[in-house]
């Protein structure tokens, strides 16, 4: 293993303002490097391609959850809060990382999963253990049923993977959970769980991370005293602050205690939020009195289109400026459609779409039918004007490799709780989280000796980090020589708009210091402002820039 002495010096840890600009890689970390060749990812496979992450040039990697976990949800069912799983390290390999990524350059984010534990977190076995009423089913969401002796659960709701909100436990009673019945939700009202998860954030932070990714941020405050509504009647209620489930006013007083957590340190730890709310709700959680910062996931929910996207990134530069935080921009993580793959499907317009993200669902990608090259063409498009914007940029892992979906993970093969719960509904989303090519062949494409924990296809190979190296017309290429320059050129938090440069197909601005941004989402090549051309997502045709293709100038 190298030693952290010899990695390149890192930019000054002490900014505290680093996370408003930065490019941000989400690892997955079950399927990015399997170190130890039991097929699944882990920490020495992360610490193996640090060299990778500081040639891509990227400010911080987010690492999805780490931590001892069932699997019921990826990880997202959080034994404890304070270890890793054993089939991913030790604390040990942790401080090892962390300390390695620090000397390459590169923060770390660790997600927090505070609106649920998993079903064998010590806790939710004390409150199974322990009575109606008792101090230990407090932390969570116990109520009695109805019908004859409580043989109906409380509601008729159902969870965001599908099937009941509620499962019954042997003495009768009904514990609420919002995603799957090995995900009970937490009662946050009750101030035991309040400060063990402050604690838990001082553990991680004590340990070297820069700041925290916080898991559906907009669930943890529930208002369950009242007569509890119907599904239909829950969905009928405005989302306005007094939803009794979701984006609930009081929710932020939590994060205020957090954010004194934070600031207890020196450079402050950062925080962004998860929070699926209505736009105009958004800016409350990246205050500064807040979490600091917000995910804005409008340009993923996007088609690939001029206008939309013109009026995503002026209504959210307005709403970062409201906030005194800066944007964020997506395109792809673990719970979405890859958006190479998004933008070779049909517009989203008139198709039925999945809450919470889960949209543009496939039928093992033979319906509707896939154009992959033009959703590459487009996605490497998309890329280079998110990477010009004002704000930080989250790019999830394989994006940077061009990776599509992969739409036909066998159903004997599938892992996702949402494909299991939701049967012939939504196929889940395993298909973005295949673990990584690193090499053209071999057993797991470089990915591990003995195989990967999902089935790679055999079209990987040439997306490989191997086959891309050294090729100037790589998405790999692209990625790099984009983040590079993007070092260079980022500054301020504004852009201008290029009037007389944007139409129905074409959008152009610029930045305080001349980089300009031109991307043509038509199919027609176009003609290009006056300027040196510092980068194209595809080469030019005759000077001028096709269709499906963004390119960056710096003004004459």
């Amino acid at each position: 293993m190298t030693s952290p002495s010899v990695l390149s010096a890192p930019p000054s840890t002490r900014d505290p303002e680093w996370w408003r600009q930065a490019a941000v890689y989400q690892i997955y970390p079950r399927s990015f490097a399997d170190g130890n060749g039991d097929g699944v990812g882990d920490l020495a496979g992360i610490v193996s391609r640090i060299p990778y992450l500081r040639e891509l040039q990227v400010d911080a990697v987010w690492l999805s959850p780490f931590y001892p976990s069932a699997l019921a949800d990826g990880g997202y069912d959080v034994d404890d809060y304070r270890n890793v799983d054993p089939r991913i390290g030790t604390l040990a390999e942790f401080d090892d990382m962390v300390a390695h990524l620090h000397a390459a350059g590169i923060r770390i984010v660790v997600d927090i999963v505070p609106n649920h534990s998993s079903d064998r977190h010590e806790w939710f076995r004390a409150a199974l253990a322990s009575p109606a009423g008792s101090s230990e089913r407090a932390r969570y969401i116990f109520r009695d049923g109805k019908g004859e002796n409580g043989a109906l659960p409380p509601t008729d709701w159902t969870s965001i993977f599908g099937g009941p909100a509620w499962t019954r436990v042997p003495d009768g009673q009904w514990y609420l959970h919002n995603f799957a019945p090995e995900q009970p939700d937490f009662d946050w009202s009750n101030e035991e769980v309040r400060a063990d998860f402050r604690e838990t954030l001082r553990f991680w932070s004590d340990r070297g991370v820069d700041g925290f990714r916080i898991d559906v941020a907009h669930g943890l405050a529930k208002d369950l005293g009242r007569e509890l509504p119907s599904q239909a009647e829950l969905d009928a209620l405005p989302k306005d602050g007094s939803h009794p489930m979701w984006d609930r006013d009081d929710v932020h007083e939590i994060y205020a205690e957090w954010r004194e957590v934070f600031d207890g340190y020196d450079p402050p730890r950062t925080a962004v939020a998860e929070a699926w709310v209505e736009a105009d709700r958004r800016a409350r959680y990246a205050s500064s009195e807040g979490l600091g910062q917000a995910f804005n996931f409008d340009l993923l929910e996007a088609d690939f289109d001029a206008d939309q996207f013109r009026e995503i990134v002026s209504f959210n530069l307005a709403l970062a400026a409201e906030s005194g935080s800066s944007t964020t921009w997506v395109f792809s993580n673990h719970d979405v459609v890859r958006h190479a793959t998004r933008y070779g499907l049909p517009p989203r317009a008139g198709r039925t779409e999945a809450k919470q993200g889960k949209q543009w669902l496939l039928s093992g990608g033979t319906e509707p039918q896939l154009d992959a090259g033009l959703g590459l063409r487009r996605a490497r498009a998309a890329t280079l004007f998110e990477l010009a914007l004002p704000g930080s940029a989250y790019i999830y892992q394989g994006e940077e490799l061009g990776l599509h979906e992969v739409a036909d993970v066998p159903d004997q093969a599938r892992q996702d709780p949402t494909f299991f719960r939701s049967p012939g509904v939504d196929v889940g989303r395993d298909g973005c989280r295949v673990p990584l090519p690193w090499a053209s062949g071999g057993p797991s494409f470089g990915f591990g000796a003995n195989g990967a924990h999902l089935p790679q296809p055999a079209w990987f190979g040439e997306y490989s980090a191997e086959a891309q190296e050294g090729d100037p017309g790589s998405t790999l290429t692209l990625y790099r020589n984009a983040l590079a320059l993007r070092r260079e050129l980022q500054s301020g938090e504004e852009l201008e708009w290029l009037d007389d440069a944007c139409n129905g197909e074409v959008l152009a601005f610029t930045r305080t210091n001349g980089w300009v941004n031109v991307t043509n989402f038509g199919s027609t090549p176009v003609d290009l402002p006056a300027g040196e051309v510092l980068l194209t997502s595809a080469p030019l045709d005759g000077g001028r820039l096709p269709g499906a293709a963004t390119a960056w100038l710096r003004a004459a």
